[in-house]
């Protein structure tokens, strides 16, 4: 690896660490590669959600990727339906990006909604939208993807916090 992409990763590393529930280097990382292995998985049509899962909590927690160094955290979503089915979601938190989409993570083992990626990123070509996410006077598509949770989330520097205890 050269020196200019280890220092590079060693940066993140450190920006993401400030920002992890223990500070920790191992903390730094898996906020990093948490959100990208999520994100990875819409390239798998199978793994992608076409419709709205059954069994959603009331609420939901949330964290912002946006692009800028130093933004983004975490917030709460209010989940509920609109007329048609579809999920419809109200952001509370700081720093909701004023674009990109919202990316709601199921676990592929027990199809339990875990949270919701907001993602300061161009759209997720060829795939359904599944809702909404409101942020102020900002709307963002809602798409899904199941995971394999213990894959892609640390326990000791949970991605999202606790996970969701009540359904609707």
């Amino acid at each position: 690896m050269n020196r200019s992409v280890s220092s590079l990763l060693m940066l993140l590393g450190a920006a993401a660490c400030s920002r992890g529930s223990s500070g920790s280097p191992t903390c730094g990382l898996a906020m990093l590669a948490g959100p990208s292995l999520i994100t990875s998985q819409l390239q798998n049509a199978r793994m992608v959600l076409t419709d709205p899962p059954r069994g959603m909590p009331d609420s939901l927690p949330a964290r912002v990727i946006e692009q800028k160094a130093g933004s983004g955290g975490n917030g709460a979503l209010i989940v509920g339906r609109d007329a048609e089915g579809k999920i419809s979601m109200q952001y509370r938190g700081p720093t909701f990006p004023a674009r990109g989409y919202g990316l709601l993570v199921v676990d592929d083992t027990s199809q339990r909604a875990m949270g919701v990626l907001l993602l300061d990123q161009e759209e997720p070509a060829g795939h359904p939208a599944i809702g909404t996410v409101i942020g102020g006077s900002t709307v963002l598509n809602l798409y899904g993807v199941r995971v394999d949770w213990a894959s892609v989330s640390n326990p000791r520097c949970p991605l999202f916090g606790s996970a969701p205890t009540s359904t609707s």
